[in-house]
């Protein structure tokens, strides 16, 4: 394949996604954080944020069009390792055309005991949220968190988030809270949180 060709393609797919990504953030802006996927500058610092031993896997929940999945691949981890969660039952589709060897489920991510198999349970080396927790009540915050808890007890989880001060009340929900990374070169600039569960 040429590079003039290899270009075209990769433009194509960022013009695809990001119509995908805006349409599906006008028909439910709640479950999208922006009108935009994220920039490579974020998804690079997300995927130099994850840690997992050789048999536990990669956990993203909230996956959109997939950018940080890439990201993730891109990184070093296999595509068998990466277990992407993702409710809109089309996005889901378009997650599966384009990450082969990726395990989608088409799930909620506040019900993961039951969405994620039970081989996995205990086997998540770090979970990445993309869903605009800020947004929810306390009580779906912590419905969240329990989920999480339930499939990687004691690991937390990232989330990358808008807000520059954490996006959670960590003191609520039992948490301890670290930002990792800020992306000012992110539209709009973004963080990623680390959240760990007070023991």
């Amino acid at each position: 394949m040429s590079e003039l060709m290899a270009e075209r393609q990769g433009a194509q797919r960022k013009t695809s996604n990001a119509a995908l990504f805006f349409k599906r953030w006008l028909a439910n802006p709640l479950q999208m954080g922006s009108v935009i996927p994220s920039s490579p500058s974020l998804c690079n610092r997300i995927a130099g944020l994850v840690t997992r031993d050789p048999d536990e896997v990669v956990l993203e929940l909230g996956a959109g069009t997939g950018v940080v999945s890439r990201a993730l691949l891109a990184a070093g981890v296999p595509a068998e390792k990466l277990v992407v969660v993702e409710i809109v039952p089309e996005m889901a589709s378009h997650l599966r055309e384009v990450l082969p060897g990726v395990k989608v489920i088409c799930g909620d991510a506040f019900e993961l005991a039951r969405t994620l198999p039970e081989r996995l349970h205990g086997k998540v080396g770090t979970a990445i949220c993309g869903i605009p927790l800020v947004l929810l009540p306390l009580a779906q915050q912590q419905r969240f968190v329990d989920a999480v808890e339930a499939v990687a007890p004691g690991r937390g989880f990232l989330l990358y988030t808008y807000c520059i001060t954490s996006p959670l009340p960590y003191g609520k929900l039992a948490l301890h809270a670290r930002r990792e990374a800020w992306t000012p070169f992110n539209f709009p600039p973004a963080s990623v949180w680390r959240y760990q569960p007070v023991r």
